[in-house]
């Protein structure tokens, strides 16, 4: 849409108790229902954990070819997991990708060790990241989004957090777009390989999509965050608390449809059918 020229309001609803549609680019809210409602957010959380290591890659503080060793407490974690065992080795790009692809939780915690010295710590600055970005309707307890009392979000926190991700470090779409791949950890006795098979299935079926992040969990229900691409416009859907996996990736896909179908891409240049003679 033209700058300042606010969206139509939408003719449909969602089942997801809240959900926004983003304009990657702008930033324009082009459809929120219940925005700012706070609930579990799940795996969705580790859009943040990507972003701050991603943010630790980009100052130089660590670099994606770098072995991470993993921790007891990593090894421990449960939940989505790609069973790396305690003084396994990993490179930080590989890890990246399992988060993405399969949530996994070991990794996120073996990143967040490696970036802060502790998950604690870490967490501490996913909300000092988060009030930066303007997140009010958010707090974190964790880097996995595994249940824990008070760690929430909104689905508008969510569209801030995936858009500074993929404004500041598109490359991080070249993880979550992946849709099936192997990836190497090493072990004592050599090494081995675990194949990732992408969460989102917006991915196969979706034109345009390049994923981003999914999330779920007996209290968080099924959440997501979805990106698309289609005539040079990019948006970004977020899904919270939706009752199925089904109607999660059919409640981002219809979003992702009333975007594209009323968004148009303007530039500098005149279309050459309205130059005039």
């Amino acid at each position: 849409a033209p700058a300042g020229e606010r969206m139509p309001k939408a003719a449909f609803e969602v089942a997801a108790k809240g959900a926004v549609l983003v304009d990657a680019e702008s930033g324009e809210v082009l459809f929120e229902q219940d925005a700012h409602k706070e609930l579990p957010l799940a795996s969705v959380t580790k859009v943040m954990t990507m972003l701050l290591v991603m943010e630790a890659v980009d100052s130089g503080k660590i670099t994606l070819d770098d072995s991470v060793t993993i921790s007891e407490r990593a090894a421990s974690m449960g939940g989505s997991q790609i069973w790396l065992k305690e003084n396994e080795q990993m490179t930080v790009s590989d890890m990246l990708k399992a988060v993405c692809v399969v949530s996994a939780n070991d990794c996120a915690v073996a990143l967040a060790e490696t970036v802060a010295g502790s998950e604690e710590a870490f967490v501490e600055r996913m909300n000092q990241r988060a009030a930066e970005l303007g997140m009010a309707d958010t707090h974190f307890c964790n880097a996995t989004g595994l249940p824990a009392e008070g760690h929430v979000t909104s689905a508008y926190d969510i569209a801030l957090m995936s858009r500074e991700l993929i404004s500041r470090y598109p490359e991080v779409l070249t993880y979550s777009s992946v849709w099936m791949e192997d990836i190497t950890h090493v072990t004592r006795k050599g090494s081995s390989k675990f194949t990732l098979t992408n969460t989102n299935k917006l991915l196969r079926s979706y034109e345009g999509c390049m994923g981003l992040k999914t999330g779920s969990t007996s209290i968080a229900k099924y959440c997501l965050s979805a990106v698309a691409k289609r005539n040079g416009i990019t948006l970004i859907a977020s899904v919270m608390a939706a009752p199925d996996p089904k109607t999660r990736f059919r409640d981002a896909a219809a979003l992702l449809n009333y975007g594209f179908s009323k968004c148009i891409l303007y530039t500098d240049d005149v279309p050459e059918k309205l130059k005039p003679l």
